[in-house]
């Protein structure tokens, strides 16, 4: 980047703005002709300015301090744009002044990222998920107040110290909804989300170290609740006089037999349901997550389900099933749960690993098809839903003997003949 020709500072008092004798001082930055103006919040007195020494003429302690005040803003403007031209970038009137006031990509500061962030992932991000960030942006704040003593600061700030102490506040910190601390898992989601935030600011090239690169995240696997087969016969067969509870319960058995997920199942409207390509019915929807088309065969439990409530109230044109708020739901399937000798912690989402485990894996089906079935882009996602159960383990190599002990006989039979 070519240095500027010319550069030139000049201080001078905004004298459209006096009141009682006073007017604000201003410095203008000129480069290459173009202009840019700071105030600087000082007044003084317009009869004593000099304007050809660009200061004023009190002999005060007053006057004195104001301009050791101008001295230092000149100096700063000039080492300004030493640095903007050190660093080849473009030296302009406003590029100066925008180093000089901090408000350039050097001098951005953490909340200022999070607010892009969040202003331009409006929209991008689902609703649930930019809640989040919004979440972590509450316990930044209340890192930086308690153990930085300040509201903000500077991305070019940020080292990894600053990842170790915000995980340490995350961990002994009462939590914002509730008063005990947040579990491992918690702590490690809001440092993803910075991390993300870090990567972002990398992008934008308002950083120039990540600090988070010799930092690992460490979650604990956990898993997830699911029916077994016989669970899950005895919870759609169980008598539930109460109808919400019934409706909660098929609603949750539909899931077992779709792979749903809340969201899914609460949107789906009749227009989903098509015939697929083997004449029979099938749902064709987009998950609310990925925007990822799914392609379901419906099985004859969801059928039957489907046809219960064909023209209960709450369903018709708008919605295909009478589904609840999500925390309903998972406090009435406790319920019905419980009720029937199931002491499973069970969240509506445990019909999504029964799906994928009890219904599909244990019944034969590929991986790789229900991965497709669940939405997923990678088998690896998969294998977090898809347990592997003992009944099935035992069957797979109860037909691993069979085909050795063929084996053994055919080969024994080879000899003898010879």
């Amino acid at each position: 980047m070519d240095v500027s020709t010319t550069f030139s500072i000049h201080f001078w008092l905004n004298t459209a703005k006096e009141k009682d004798g006073l007017a604000p001082v201003y410095a203008r930055i000129t480069v290459d002709g173009k202009r840019a103006e700071i105030s600087l919040k000082r007044v003084t007195q317009v009869t004593f300015w000099d304007p050809k020494a660009k200061k004023t003429g009190l002999r005060t302690l007053e006057g004195k301090q104001l301009n050791n005040y101008l001295d230092t803003v000149q100096a700063k403007l000039l080492a300004c744009h030493k640095q903007l031209s050190s660093d080849f970038e473009l030296v302009t009137a406003q590029s100066i002044k925008s180093r000089f006031l901090g408000v350039d990509s050097k001098h951005k500061t953490l909340l200022q990222l999070v607010s892009y962030h969040n202003e331009n992932m409006d929209g991008t991000l689902r609703p649930g998920t930019l809640k989040n960030y919004y979440t972590t942006e509450n316990y930044l704040k209340k890192f930086l107040m308690k153990h930085q003593r300040t509201g903000d600061i500077y991305l070019r700030h940020m080292r990894y110290s600053f990842i170790i102490d915000f995980e340490q506040f995350l961990r002994k910190g009462p939590s914002l909804q509730r008063s005990n601390s947040l579990n491992n898992n918690g702590v490690m989601k809001h440092l993803s989300r910075l991390k993300k935030l870090m990567n972002l600011a990398l992008d934008l090239e308002w950083l120039d170290k990540n600090p988070f690169a010799r930092y690992k995240l460490k979650f604990h696997k956990h898993e997830s609740e699911f029916l077994e087969k016989h669970e899950l016969e005895l919870l759609t067969k169980a008598f539930v006089p109460e109808e919400g509870h019934r409706i909660v319960r098929d609603v949750f058995v539909f899931s077992c037999y779709t792979g749903l997920s809340y969201s899914d199942v609460k949107k789906l409207k009749n227009g989903n349901v098509v015939r697929g390509i083997d004449g029979k019915f099938w749902l064709f929807l987009q998950r609310t997550k990925t925007n990822y088309p799914l392609r379901i065969p419906l099985l004859e439990e969801a059928m039957l389900i489907l046809e219960r409530y064909k023209d209960a109230p709450g369903t018709g044109k708008d919605n295909l099933l009478p589904v609840f708020v999500n925390q309903k739901m998972n406090a009435y399937i406790k319920e019905v749960a419980k009720r029937i000798g199931i002491y499973k912690n069970l969240t509506f989402h445990s019909a999504r690993h029964t799906f994928a485990t009890t219904v599909t894996l244990s019944n034969g089906v590929p991986i790789a098809t229900v991965s497709k079935l669940l939405g997923h882009t990678k088998i690896t996602t998969t294998q977090v839903y898809a347990r592997v159960l003992e009944d099935k383990i035992s069957s797979d190599m109860e037909g691993l003997r069979s085909v050795l002990r063929t084996d053994t006989n055919s080969k024994s039979d080879f000899v003898s003949g010879w």
